[in-house]
Formats: structure tokens, C-alpha cells, sequence
């Protein structure tokens, strides 16, 4: 086995999320910035906030007009 290979772990990392709230997790990195998180995302809140009904085969379609 080779050593030395392994990336450092932090048990303690720190997540940060764009609408303020921070939560600790075991991560390679120490600090963790993303943009949406378990309490702003639509999927657990219940609201919808983009709606796209168009597939990207029917806007391939309708641009080039291809039928």
C-alpha cells in the first residue's frame, strides 16, 4: 500500500450556505461554502420557485424547426 496518498480529513468541517445557515460534517476540507442547503431548498420548504416545463428536445425542436 502506498502511504501518504490519502487526502487530509476534518471532522469537524464547517458548511456554510448562502442564506446564513451553517451546519458541522465530516469532510477533505475544512470549510464548505455552497448555495443551497436542507432549510432553503425547494424540495424541503414545499415552494416552488422555478418552473421549466419546456424540455430541452422541444426547444431543440422549435428553434430549428424540425418536426
Amino acid at each position: 500500500m502506498k502511504t501518504d496518498i490519502h487526502p487530509t480529513y476534518y471532522a469537524e468541517a464547517v458548511v456554510t450556505c448562502s442564506c446564513g445557515n451553517t451546519f458541522t460534517t465530516g469532510a477533505t476540507k475544512a470549510q464548505i461554502k455552497v448555495e443551497i442547503c436542507s432549510v432553503c431548498h425547494p424540495f424541503f420548504t414545499g415552494e416552488q420557485r422555478i418552473v421549466d416545463t419546456e424540455g430541452r428536445v422541444d426547444r431543440l425542436k422549435r428553434r430549428f424547426n424540425l418536426q
